[in-house]
């Protein structure tokens, strides 16, 4: 017969249950700071950064950076868990986002036509008919089409309209008169490494967290997801400096928002690396622990993405050294 103690969870799986608990209440409290710095930093990292450089105010910064935040965050999700299938190395993988992300891609993409057809007094008919409208019709086509293919089993084939998406980012966020097929091929590189960088570790983290239970298991994920991260990272320093080369003049660094928000980016960057670095020197000592800096590094890529967004709707920096006579 048995008894009632013996239906009991034994010890030791208790404790690792009240973990478990403790460990997804910290987790819900720190994407929810994440949540409220990066809103914070969207709706006003734009304003503060011009302000005394004497620049014309952009209007509807702020839900600008918010919908193109959404833009850039569901382009990273759906990467990411496209490249994660090699992660999962035939095992349970978590539940998949990018149906939803594609979703909050193509409103937020349809948004911002929104906004351009408010902020210049225009018909939505005639703001489809600007430069900005029409990419950002592609874009939000493109995510439509890649939930399409998801809708129908053929996650791969997202592939197609989400490179639509990388192409027309790329070609909107340079309007310039000044080689523009050069910035928008670095934006062509640089947009799918970094959405793969940040895209991959968060799919990883959540794989992590489904196999917690095996240490080796969860450990094995996170130096498959290392391995071709350090190449992102190579990849994304090499086009973002590039692009900083063309696009900043040395003089407007602090005196332009664009230069400011830079700084901040790069400041955030670095704390990135510092926190990656971390990471895969515990993984390397077989310290299951290397999820805390990893989770970390993933909170701070998502500060990464806001102030991405922010540095697409400041002003563009060469004005200000047009106003000051600079060469």
């Amino acid at each position: 017969m048995t008894t009632p103690g013996a239906l009991a969870p034994a010890p030791g799986r208790a404790a690792r249950r009240r973990a478990a608990r403790r460990t997804g209440r910290g987790l819900a409290a720190l994407a929810l700071a994440v949540t409220l710095v990066g809103l914070g930093a969207a709706l006003f990292g734009g304003p503060l950064a011009a302000r005394g450089t004497g620049e014309l105010r952009v209007p509807a910064t702020g839900t600008t950076t918010v919908l193109r935040t959404a833009v850039f965050t569901a382009l990273a999700i759906h990467l990411g868990e496209l490249a994660g299938g090699r992660l999962t190395a035939g095992g349970p993988a978590p539940r998949a986002w990018s149906l939803y992300a594609a979703l909050v891609g193509a409103a937020g993409s349809a948004g911002q036509i929104a906004v351009l057809a408010s902020v210049s007094d225009i018909d939505m008919a005639t703001a489809y008919g600007t430069r900005d409208g029409r990419l950002l019709l592609l874009t939000a086509n493109g995510f439509l089409a890649a939930a399409g293919c998801l809708a129908l089993r053929r996650p791969l084939l997202a592939l197609l309209p989400l490179a639509l998406v990388v192409g027309a980012e790329a070609l909107r966020a340079h309007p310039e008169q000044y080689t523009p097929e050069i910035g928008a091929a670095l934006t062509a590189v640089h947009l799918p490494a970094a959405s793969l960088w940040a895209g991959g570790l968060l799919y990883t983290l959540r794989l992590m967290w489904l196999r917690r239970a095996d240490r080796a298991g969860a450990l094995a994920v996170l130096a498959r997801y290392a391995r071709p991260a350090a190449w992102l990272l190579a990849l994304l320093a090499l086009t973002g400096t590039a692009s900083t080369l063309r696009k900043l003049p040395p003089d407007a660094v602090l005196t332009s928002a664009y230069g400011r928000v830079l700084i901040a980016k790069l400041l955030l960057v670095g704390l990135a690396c510092a926190l990656a670095l971390l990471a895969r020197h515990r993984m390397r000592r077989g310290r299951l622990d290397a999820q805390i800096p990893a989770r970390a590094e993933l909170a701070v890529l998502a500060l990464i993405v806001v102030v991405s967004a922010i540095l697409t709707v400041v002003p563009d920096p060469h004005w200000v050294s047009a106003r000051l006579g600079i060469r």
